[in-house]
């Protein structure tokens, strides 16, 4: 993979406004050719993002139940724009920081920012008819604290960011979305079937990078995943999983039998 990829990559992750970071994915071109441009990986702590929403613990987030009121409504669609906010850039990270990886995974990876980068924009849209902005609520940082665990080691991130932290989206979209449903949000709806839709393509992603990984340095798949949740500290997995939806991402019946034995 060329270096001015990996450059032009990095220069998205770390802008912090929203709008030119989507353009400067948008910009990128798989196959640019700048052998000359010799872009150092670094770690980054915190990527590019605006200076609101305020990022507090995730148990000081308040709940919100009633979505039958605007605001409760909006507080839950932000939820989820922040999530689509961050997995912008674990994909531009995931691009930018490994390398020496098979042309197919820069591609992949690209593909992934620019449909979270669509989810974003979808429903930055939806909460402006609700009144609100992207930046209006208090949001938590889970997902990037383990892209920054995880950044060593392409395999652990494989592993950890999408098929544990990404993954929890196909379990949690079916009911938000029947909830949403129920009180006639149907542009809501629409989203998130997309949104769905494309995370079942991204975390059977994760799942192929994830084996490869495994097959490359002749581990075990399960032993591999068993041990790398104990090292990183990763979270324990909670409510119902979305059998159908994780199969189709590329979980193995084994896989889904070890996570549910794993449950809380």
């Amino acid at each position: 993979m060329d270096f001015a990829v990996f450059a032009a990559a990095f220069a998205a992750l770390i802008e912090t406004d929203p709008d030119l970071k989507i353009a400067n994915l948008a910009a990128i071109d798989i196959n640019q050719r700048q052998p000359d441009d010799r872009t150092p990986i670094i770690k980054v702590e915190n990527p590019g993002r605006p200076f609101k929403p305020e990022l507090v613990a995730p148990k000081d987030l308040p709940r919100r139940r009633n979505l039958g009121e605007a605001e409760n409504r909006a507080a839950l669609l932000h939820a989820f724009a922040h999530i689509e906010f961050n997995a912008i850039n674990l994909a531009l990270d995931a691009l930018y920081r490994f390398r020496e990886m098979p042309a197919r995974y820069y591609a992949d990876w690209l593909q992934i920012a620019r449909e979270e980068a669509y989810h974003f924009s979808l429903l930055r849209e939806h909460l402006n008819t609700l009144g609100f902005d992207y930046g209006d609520f208090p949001a938590h940082n889970s997902l990037w604290e383990m892209a920054v665990k995880t950044d060593g080691d392409v395999m652990a991130r494989m592993a950890l960011v999408p098929r544990i932290l990404e993954a929890r989206g196909l379990d949690a979209v079916p009911p938000i979305r029947q909830k949403l449903f129920n009180i006639g949000d149907l542009r809501a709806c629409k989203i998130l079937d997309i949104i769905l839709q494309d995370e079942i393509g991204h975390v059977r992603m994760g799942n192929y990078w994830y084996h490869w990984c495994c097959t490359q340095r002749s581990l075990d798949p399960i032993n591999t995943f068993v041990a790398l949740l104990r090292d990183y500290e990763a979270p324990v997995f909670r409510g119902t999983l979305n059998h159908i939806a994780r199969q189709e991402a590329g979980f193995t019946s084994e896989e889904m039998e070890l996570i549910e034995s794993l449950k809380s």
